[in-house]
């Protein structure tokens, strides 16, 4: 399993759903200063995939399947997917957004054509299950997408439905991603309904992201003649939410300064779940109140400060449920074993209609 982020390369190898290997290779900045762009950075992150399972002893020929968390391909439904040319071909295309993730689906598929593996994605971050009511923003060339962290989602979900004795595609759930981005999404029935533009920066404030502005403010910004478009973007993506409060991204450091007495910390905590409890009440009403489970997961999960607050705002409208961590590559893992030992089909790519 092969994740990759804007300055690290992760690295999983599966046993079923035993991870064997887990590695986090950082990438100094002056390294990733030689490429232009992040697909020029392909060759580059294939020799670290392979150079890193040589020396902890791995070599690629003995694997069944390889997979890699998608990519920015066109909107389809939910799913294990072939990575084939016709999603690479969209990825590299970037008109529907650049990460490194595309990169990964690129090394998977060479990788997977070299050593004649199945090269695998699921639940890409731009799956779309979207109900028509939900794609409607309030303007109408600019209708809302699903882009958030899909792939925990769904394994979230299916996580919590097990827990209660039963099915993903039998439950109505809201599941809440709380990381570097926060998702909310309503799912029912096995489909995702509806999500905030995560990655964008739509809904809550979280670690870097600033959330849902006022758009007049962020119009004045933008003409102030002050900041490039690039300059813009970092500001609401990367300087936004907790960073610009507390000049940290790192839930245990904030954690650290509320325990030790630090009172804005504190409050800049509260007033995230604040957010997140509204954005929560939202997706209860997409669902109409009829909600099993609501889950929390995510790497803030572990936040007990964070937690505690949705809980106490939120547990009035269903149970909540504690799935802490990204859980990725187990996700990644699971779906490829379900794919291998044919529990699910996967779907082609250039045979989904685009939602």
């Amino acid at each position: 399993m092969i994740n990759f982020g804007s300055t690290s390369t992760k690295i999983s190898v599966f046993e079923n759903t035993a991870e064997r290997l887990k590695v986090s290779v950082k990438h100094l900045p002056e390294e990733l200063a030689l490429y232009r762009t992040v697909g020029e950075q392909k060759e580059f992150r294939e020799e670290t995939v392979v150079r890193t399972l040589k020396e902890q002893g791995f070599q690629l020929e003995q694997f069944q399947a390889i997979a890699s968390r998608g990519g920015n391909c066109r909107p389809v439904p939910g799913g294990i997917y072939r990575i084939n040319e016709a999603m690479l071909e969209d990825i590299k295309s970037g008109r529907y957004g650049i990460h490194a993730t595309g990169v990964g689906c690129e090394v998977a598929f060479e990788l997977g054509k070299k050593f004649r593996i199945p090269a695998l994605t699921a639940d890409p971050p731009i799956a779309d299950e979207f109900c028509e009511l939900a794609r409607f923003s309030g303007k109408k060339e600019l209708p809302r997408i699903s882009s958030g962290h899909v792939l925990n989602q769904k394994r979230t979900a299916r996580i919590v439905a097990q827990m209660r004795g039963t099915s993903y595609e039998k439950s109505n759930m809201i599941v809440v991603h709380l990381g570097g981005g926060v998702s909310v999404g309503a799912h029912r029935r096995g489909k995702l309904i509806d999500m905030n533009n995560a990655l964008d920066g739509e809904g809550p404030f979280s670690p870097e992201r600033t959330g849902t502005i006022v758009v007049e403010e962020v119009i004045h910004l933008c003409f102030s003649g002050e900041y490039t478009e690039e300059e813009a973007s970092r500001y609401f993506k990367g300087q936004g939410g907790l960073t610009s409060y507390l000049g940290t991204n790192n839930g245990e450091e904030i954690e650290k300064r509320i325990v030790s007495g630090d009172a804005y910390a504190k409050m800049v905590f509260q007033a995230m779940a604040y957010q997140v409890s509204k954005e929560i009440g939202g997706m209860y009403t997409v669902l109409e109140g009829k909600v099993d489970a609501i889950a929390l997961t995510g790497g803030l999960a572990h936040s007990k400060c964070l937690t505690e607050e949705i809980k106490k705002r939120t547990g009035c409208l269903a149970p909540v449920y504690l799935v802490p961590g990204e859980n990725e590559m187990v996700a990644l893992a699971e779906s490829s074993l379900r794919y291998l030992t044919g529990a699910e089909k996967a779907r082609e790519y250039e045979e989904v209609i685009t939602c």
